[in-house]
C-alpha cells in the first residue's frame, strides 16, 4: 500500500487518479508531477515499485506543500484577513460568500444548506391508520 503525504492511496486506482486523494494535488500538477518522475499514469497503484513510490514521495513532499502543510497555509490566511478586518475577513467571520456572489439567492453552500421557507420546515402529514 502507497502512503505519501500521509495518505493511504487508493490500490485498486490509477496513479493519475490516486495522487488526487491527496489535498493540494489535482489533476494538472498529477500530470506534471509524472512527467518528471517519468512514472506511466496508467499504472495501478498496487502495481507500482517501491522505488517508484519512493521517488514519488520525495518529489511531492519536497517540492509541493500538500495535506497539514497546506491546510494550515490556508486557515492562517484567512486568520491574517479577519484581524485586519478587511472585507473578505469580515465575510469569512460571518460565513457568507467571500469572492462577490450573490447572497439574495444561491449562496446555500457557504452557509450551510439553510432553508427558510413556509414548505422545508413543514412537518410530514400525519399517517393515516
Amino acid at each position: 500500500m502507497a502512503r505519501i503525504a500521509g495518505i493511504n492511496l487508493p490500490p485498486v486506482k490509477k496513479v493519475k487518479i490516486g495522487l488526487t486523494y491527496i489535498f493540494g494535488i489535482g489533476s494538472n500538477l498529477v500530470a506534471k508531477i509524472l512527467t518528471i518522475t517519468k512514472i506511466d499514469g496508467e499504472k495501478k497503484i498496487k502495481d507500482l515499485t517501491d522505488k517508484e513510490v519512493e521517488i514519488l514521495k520525495s518529489e511531492i513532499e519536497n517540492k509541493y506543500s500538500v495535506e497539514g502543510d497546506l491546510r494550515r497555509e490556508i486557515s492562517s490566511n484567512i486568520k491574517r484577513l479577519k484581524e485586519i478586518s478587511s472585507y473578505r475577513g469580515s465575510r469569512h467571520a460571518k460565513h457568507l460568500p467571500v469572492r462577490g456572489q450573490r447572497t439574495k439567492t444561491n449562496s446555500r453552500t457557504v452557509r450551510g444548506n439553510v432553508r427558510r421557507t413556509m414548505a422545508s420546515g413543514r412537518r410530514a402529514a400525519a399517517k393515516k391508520v
